[in-house]
């Protein structure tokens, strides 16, 4: 069976895994507006909206109504947010990466790894060529993507998600990008200062500079190990710093909600645009989840 047509039955294997959980998930079929005797859309067509969906950007301006939604329910400070990243498991097998020309030096099977030294300019994977092999901490290196939210601190929806290739630079770039986002969709004065938290690993220099050119004021964690930190202990020694340090938190139910009720931990679609397309569209069902919490807690009267 060829690579085409694997691609083709994985997609109508995700397509089925998705259509039986709407048969019996409730918030599935909440978050669709099917109701409990409503007949649940045969795979075929499930696949052919979803591609439908990707080619018109369709996600991309949900997750921006959502957004909306949430501003003109004064629920955002527009000002003060988060930044944090998480791996992806591309639907790949490890032994899928092989040699770009499937050989060898010596001419043996490119399936050998013993002995094989193997990087991203001489191997790919023959399954989902953009995903990359990478680790974090101590995980083991797999083939992943890496998924970026940008938060609002006030109650930690999410204003901005993407997915790059997997790599020890992606998380300080998506940020950037990111962050620059919002502090250009900010309305009225742009001298406004906003800020960015986020962990240790995004103390680098020139994320911090990069920063504070965009006018962003960086409540990034101090890396102080064998060290010297880019931020300052001005900035460090702030009280908008240790409340950004306890809000930059709320993200990681993000991404918790994204890989279990989501199903994101490992997708069951290949290619960098499926997977960013997937994340961007989980991320908008948390906001969604979220802004449903949020109308049960606010006291009864206020809109």
């Amino acid at each position: 069976m060829g690579e085409f047509d694997l691609a083709i039955g994985a997609n109508r294997h995700a397509g089925r895994q998705l259509m039986e959980q709407t048969q019996y998930n409730l918030l599935f079929r909440w978050f669709i507006g099917l109701a409990m005797d409503d007949a649940v859309w045969v795979p075929t067509v499930f696949s052919k909206n979803r591609e439908r969906l990707i080619e018109h950007d369709a996600v991309i301006e949900f997750f921006n109504q959502i957004v909306q939604q949430a501003q003109e329910q004064e629920l955002l400070s527009g000002e003060h947010f988060s930044v944090d990243g998480t791996l992806i498991q591309a639907w790949a097998g490890h032994k899928s990466f092989v040699r770009k020309d499937r050989k060898d030096d010596d001419g043996t099977d490119a399936g050998n790894f013993k002995d094989q030294k193997r990087s991203n300019d001489t191997h790919e994977s023959t399954t989902d060529g953009d995903a990359r092999p990478y680790r974090k901490g101590k995980t083991a290196s797999e083939l992943r993507f890496m998924g970026h939210t940008l938060t609002d601190n006030r109650h930690g929806l999410v204003v901005s998600a993407v997915v790059t290739q997997a790599d020890g630079y992606a998380e300080r770039e998506a940020a950037k990008v990111m962050i620059n986002d919002a502090r250009q969709a900010l309305p009225g004065d742009e001298s406004i200062t906003i800020t960015l938290g986020a962990d240790k690993g995004y103390d680098a220099k020139e994320f911090i500079e990069a920063l504070q050119e965009m006018n962003v004021l960086p409540h990034v964690a101090q890396n102080k190990t064998g060290r010297q930190s880019a931020v300052s202990d001005r900035i460090a020694g702030s009280e908008g710093y240790a409340i950004s340090q306890q809000k930059r938190k709320l993200i990681e139910q993000g991404f918790g909600w994204a890989k279990t009720v989501g199903h994101m931990r490992q997708v069951l679609v290949r290619g960098i645009k499926k997977v960013d397309q997937m994340f961007v569209l989980t991320m908008a069902g948390y906001n969604l989840t979220r802004l449903r919490n949020l109308g049960q807690i606010r006291p009864q009267g206020q809109m």
